[in-house]
């Protein structure tokens, strides 16, 4: 597959105003990459004796085909349709169903109903089955899930099913990961262009890879099941343009709180989040994946990161599925664009209860605190680890609240015991935790990011004050109803373990 480099014109047609919102627009310096094409040369002889004619010219009449956002695209694609606008309703082909051990016997359950108990799935090649949410518990019902996948993956041969039997040692099963939407990156599934659906609101993590990823629910997975389509609408896009260079105590999580917190989290209600500028091309694909993982705590339908080098870099031992990018014409249509000049930003805390309750965290600082989890989707990845580590190691300190440490996935648990810290004389992170005094690397899982059952590991079983590298901080989300969760970046997490307060990294990062 080839590809050519061109670079984005400055301007672009929206519906609304432009939204500047750090007091400077930088135009986009985004580069597109498009598949190079060939156009065949007809040899049929059409003359004898005319002189060489120009080419005929398309005529002018008729439909004439408009620009279309990535999303819209997409959907096209999918349908096989030429051309389509917000608003309008398609049967989509779905290249990736997505379930795991909370929604897959519902799903399972609704797909026997409606299409028989021996009814065989639309592609057992598409379907990927991930335990991954209450896993590590005694909590029969939990484990009866884990069962109930594992018998229909069985009947059905799924190719894709990371199973897990032995719940005292996970490293005693080779096929278990871990968090879906982080195994999903690193298996393979995650592919641009495509349509990938799962059983979770963040499975729109996925769209980091250029693709329309977006969580449903249990009916429309086992329709899905059945058939590999699903009707969708297509949604308007909100363009989001940051410029400017990361400062070095900032990460992707500071950035998607900052446009929650502006635009609330109904902001971007069944919308599509574009993400461009030169801020986002200068972030690896685990801060692509943090960005795009919580666009639905803002309402969205889905999040996008246009494909680029760094994408295919990442992809190139994951996968040998064929897949074609897609980007936003130049003239495509938006919403709304909003622009951020993300050098002037400062690190950020979302205060209970609501991901939109956005404060910096140098206004927190008097918030005392009674533990820090770093873990989930959004916050358990081998970066999101490598940073915490970077403020400990820096420090020199050890913590002094209850710190838990929830790896995502196998992977990323291996990592934080064989990857050296950069600066820190060769050691890991797991040596740099073990003398900060953090609690030791818990089994990968989705862990307290939602409470489960009440043995769940770092639940908070009681009334407690927690900073969190997760998502979503409303009452009861991490365990009890009266629990605090301030939400903040795994630069701030370790920065207010080490303090016992909400504290701004930069005590530690200067």
């Amino acid at each position: 597959m080839a590809f050519s480099v061109l670079s984005r014109p400055p301007s672009a047609f929206f519906i609304n105003g432009k939204k500047d919102l750090n007091l400077s627009a930088f135009p986009s310096t985004s580069q597109i990459w498009i598949r190079k094409c060939k156009k065949p040369v007809s040899k049929k002889i059409v003359s004898v004796m005319a002189p060489q004619q120009t080419e005929r010219k398309p005529a002018t009449t008729g439909a004439v085909k408009s620009s279309m956002t990535m999303t819209e695209k997409i959907f096209a694609k999918a349908s096989q349709k030429s051309q389509l606008s917000p608003g309008e309703n398609v049967w989509v082909n779905v290249d990736v169903l997505m379930t795991h051990d909370v929604c897959g016997p519902g799903s399972i359950g609704i797909f026997k109903k409606e299409f028989g108990e021996n009814a065989k799935v639309w592609d057992r090649e598409k379907v990927v089955i991930i335990p991954d949410h209450y896993i590590f518990t005694s909590d029969k019902l939990a484990n009866r899930n884990v069962d109930i996948l594992r018998d229909f993956c069985i009947e059905q041969n799924i190719k894709y099913f990371y199973d897990i039997k032995d719940l005292s040692n996970f490293k005693a099963n080779p096929d278990y990961k871990g968090v879906c939407h982080v195994a999903l990156a690193q298996e393979g599934h995650c592919r641009p262009g495509e349509v990938l659906l799962g059983t979770d609101s963040h499975t729109c993590t996925a769209g980091a890879f250029g693709q329309f990823a977006t969580g449903i629910g249990n009916t429309d997975a086992g329709f899905v099941l059945g058939t590999g389509k699903l009707l969708l609408k297509v949604p308007p896009t909100l363009r989001f343009v940051m410029d400017g260079e990361m400062p070095h105590y900032l990460l992707a999580k500071d950035l998607i709180l900052q446009i929650i917190g502006e635009i609330s989290v109904a902001g971007a209600t069944y919308k599509s989040m574009e993400f461009v500028g030169t801020t986002v091309e200068s972030l690896t694909m685990e801060e692509r994946m943090t960005l795009c993982n919580m666009v639905v705590e803002a309402g969205g339908k889905n999040g996008l990161v246009p494909a680029d080098s760094t994408t295919f870099k990442y992809l190139e031992d994951k996968t040998s599925v064929p897949y074609e990018p897609v980007y936003s014409d130049a003239h495509a249509s938006f919403l709304s664009e909003y622009r951020f000049d993300v050098s002037k930003l400062e690190p950020l805390v979302a205060k209970p209860h609501s991901p939109d309750n956005r404060a910096l965290a140098r206004e927190c600082k008097d918030v005392k605190i009674d533990r820090v989890y770093i873990g989930s989707c959004t916050g358990g990845k081998t970066e999101d680890f490598l940073a915490a580590a970077k403020v400990f190691l820096t420090s020199g300190q050890k913590v002094k609240v209850p710190t838990f440490l929830v790896p995502a996935t196998q992977k990323v648990w291996m990592d934080i015991y064989t990857l050296v810290v950069p600066g820190s004389g060769g050691k890991t992170c797991s040596q740099i935790f073990e003398e900060a005094g953090c609690d030791t690397p818990a089994s990968p899982s989705c862990g307290a990011c939602l409470g489960g059952p009440k043995d769940t590991y770092a639940r908070m079983n009681e009334p407690m004050v927690c900073v969190s590298t997760t998502n979503r901080n409303f009452p009861g989300r991490m365990g009890h109803k009266e629990g605090q969760v301030y939400l903040a970046s795994p630069y701030t997490a370790a920065a207010s373990a080490l303090t016992g307060y909400v504290t701004d990294p930069r005590e530690f990062l200067q």
